[in-house]
């Protein structure tokens, strides 16, 4: 089996990682932090990066068959699952480490990505902000952020943020569900 891999980071990564958990053709997803190599001998914490002073932004790392999911298709999720006008945060999660970004892997996904963005911008009046970067380096999340939605439905902010997100999803793209 081929897999390529993309980096989305679209406000909280427990958010992002439940919605593509549920797509077809998604092998893996992984939240964490993208951004820059980091300078210190460890890896950026949650703590670090929730402080909103490192250039990381929680993300999740999709690892995906591109036989069973076209990247055009991950995209249309990306796009639906959060707010790509929204500066710097999603909703109530607001910082630079919850800004709209696409972490490319291929030229392919980069060029696939700034169409996108064109396209659907035409037909909004707020301005995208979502950048698109070459992924630099991404830090596994540490081991209690892995699957949360999962381990913590009925949680409060699962509840009021993911659960909705999840919903909207599964509603809007009922072909793409596993």
């Amino acid at each position: 089996m081929r897999t390529e891999t993309i980096v989305f980071g679209g406000g909280c990564f427990w958010c992002t990682e439940a919605v593509f958990l549920m797509i077809k053709g998604v092998e893996s997803v992984e939240p964490g932090y993208a951004g820059p190599k980091y300078k210190n001998e460890k890896d950026p914490s949650y703590e670090e990066v929730s402080s909103g002073e490192t250039p990381y932004v929680e993300s999740a790392k999709i690892v995906y068959d591109p036989d069973r999911i076209a990247f055009a298709e991950l995209l249309q999720v990306y796009f639906a699952s959060h707010d790509p006008t929204q500066a710097n945060g999603q909703g109530s999660d607001v910082g630079p480490q919850y800004r709209s970004a696409i972490f490319y892997t291929t030229e392919r996904q980069k060029q696939m990505s700034e169409r996108y963005i064109e396209n659907i911008q035409k037909m909004l009046s707020k301005k995208i902000v979502t950048t698109t970067e070459p992924l630099d380096a991404f830090y596994k999340a540490e081991g209690y952020h892995q699957k949360y939605y999962e381990n913590h439905k009925d949680a409060g902010y699962c509840q009021l943020i993911i659960t909705p997100k999840v919903e909207k999803v599964q509603e809007k793209f009922k072909d793409l569900l596993k």
